[in-house]
């Protein structure tokens, strides 16, 4: 199969969302082999489907000698994408998290902050990817030590003025900084931000991996509990963001002025009470670093209201959220996210697979939050407690569906199926096509997270084997965006 063969005829798809909450039912199912566009906001973006796949084994090892875990962010590094003949050329950096790990039983690892290096290859041909594995960089603290993936619990310690998350001593990773590291974005000097789970915060290193400085979130973002500030993902906050829901996504825009930070669903006093279908209202960030890396307050902050589905997929109401799980900034006010269900292979709670989709978002009509209640203390943005229904004076971001992942249509071209796609979908970059009929046309990679599950897991010199293999994976989709955009 060339590529050439998804040149096929363009259908609209319906006019973008204004902003009322999308509810799913049923499995979100595409089953169509054409092209289809979207508008929105006056300007046209195709999807020309799936172009590419490729996976990693489960079992394969790391520089430092871990079990690898794919790829809770990835990206391209800049000024290594090129053609060569009939395939793509580049050395792409993933992110994993916190390394394996059983948060009910209460189990983490001492595992090192890293970033892994490949050289990627992508066939113009078949669409197949191949990830040759090509070391790493460990990352560090202001200190100079490693960080750790365990979790802190209401441990913490300060570095330069700034209250970090570090386990208590007797604790696995004890007097270390716990980074449960989600997504990464490099600017043009080769230094890299890196957004965390643990404190919503984003650190900013320089190229060999050692931290420069910090972006703090505002007041209502930071985790409080019982009054005081408190980084552990093991049991919820008061107020702040919902733990294990922190700095899911972050992205760089293309002229490199402006980052954007999305936590991953709603705060927790923006989550209307009941079932987890009311965690729809994800806070973005919007930071100018045209002048510092690491600015001290956004210039902007959205809301964006995610899709709600029911995850037993059977038509009734929906009582859960599709958490987003990566953003990717196309200008500084449109971005792609990924958002996505909790199901899948690796997933252990036997549901469907109900919705991956990526969204194409706008946030020109949204309102500014900066300097608000909403922002310096911890009012909530909901409009009654019971429901998730923003407040009157609050817009939200537009937005529409540009990519929706389950088409098994597409899939089976690469020997793939709904049920063998991973749970977790976390990782996002676009690389031009390079192709001078064709100018406007990108490659969007998609990377899956697979939790370091493997049938032969090793962590920091443990055994950590799992009951199956999870691959490490990556898809390819061929996009037509409007030409400034990169």
């Amino acid at each position: 199969m060339r590529i050439a063969l998804i040149l096929l005829p363009i259908f609209l798809a319906a006019p973008a969302w204004a902003g009322e909450e999308e509810h799913v039912a049923r499995p979100h199912l595409e089953r169509t082999e054409d092209a289809h566009s979207v508008t929105l906001d006056g300007q046209t973006f195709v999807n020309k489907g799936l172009a590419g796949a490729g996976k990693l084994p489960a079992s394969t090892v790391d520089f430092l000698g871990d079990t690898l875990g794919s790829f809770s962010s990835l990206k391209i590094e800049p000024g290594s994408w090129r053609r060569v003949e009939d395939h793509y050329e580049g050395i792409l950096w993933t992110l994993p998290d916190r390394g394996r790990n059983d948060p009910s039983a209460n189990l983490f690892y001492d595992y090192p902050a890293r970033l892994h290096r490949f050289r990627l290859r992508f066939s113009a041909g078949d669409g197949h990817i191949t990830l040759m594995p090509d070391g790493g960089l460990t990352l560090r603290d202001f200190r100079g030590r490693p960080f750790t993936g365990a979790d802190p619990g209401a441990g913490t310690l300060k570095q330069r003025g700034i209250l970090l998350p570090a386990p208590a001593s007797g604790g696995v990773g004890q007097g270390k900084v716990s980074l449960d590291a989600e997504a990464l974005h490099f600017t043009r000097d080769g230094s890299f931000y890196i957004g965390d789970e643990y404190t919503a915060n984003i650190y900013y290193f320089d190229r060999r991996g050692r931290l420069r400085g910090v972006i703090q979130p505002p007041a209502a973002i930071i985790p409080r509990r019982n009054g005081h500030i408190f980084f552990g993902s093991l049991q919820a906050p008061d107020t702040g963001r919902r733990n294990n829901q922190g700095a899911e996504g972050m992205s760089l825009s293309p002229d490199g002025k402006t980052l954007f930070v999305a936590l991953q669903s709603a705060l927790i006093q923006d989550s209307a009470a009941g079932n987890a279908a009311g965690r729809i209202n994800a806070r973005v960030l919007v930071y100018d670093v045209s002048r510092t890396p690491t600015p001290d307050r956004p210039v902007a902050h959205h809301v964006v209201q995610l899709p709600a589905y029911n995850d037993d997929g059977d038509d009734s109401a929906p009582n859960r959220t599709a958490a987003q799980s990566e953003i990717l900034a196309l200008d500084n006010h449109r971005f792609l996210m990924l958002a996505r269900d909790g199901a899948g292979h690796g997933a252990e709670n036997g549901k469907p697979v109900v919705y991956k989709s990526v969204l194409l978002v706008d946030v020109t009509a949204a309102t500014n939050l900066t300097g608000t209640e909403y922002e310096t203390g911890t009012a909530s943005l909901l409009r009654k407690p019971a429901e998730a229904a923003l407040r009157s004076d609050i817009a939200p971001a537009r937005w529409t569906e540009l990519v929706n992942m389950l088409n098994p249509v597409q899939l089976a071209r690469f020997g793939l199926g709904i049920e063998s796609l991973s749970e977790k979908w976390e990782a996002m970059d676009i690389v031009p096509m390079l192709d001078p009929n064709h100018l406007e046309d990108y490659f969007l990679l998609i990377g899956n997270d697979n939790d370091f599950i493997a049938h032969r897991c090793r962590m920091s010199g443990e055994i950590c084997d799992g009951k199956l293999d999870n691959d490490n994976r990556i898809l390819a989709y061929r996009l037509t965006l409007p030409t400034q955009l990169r």
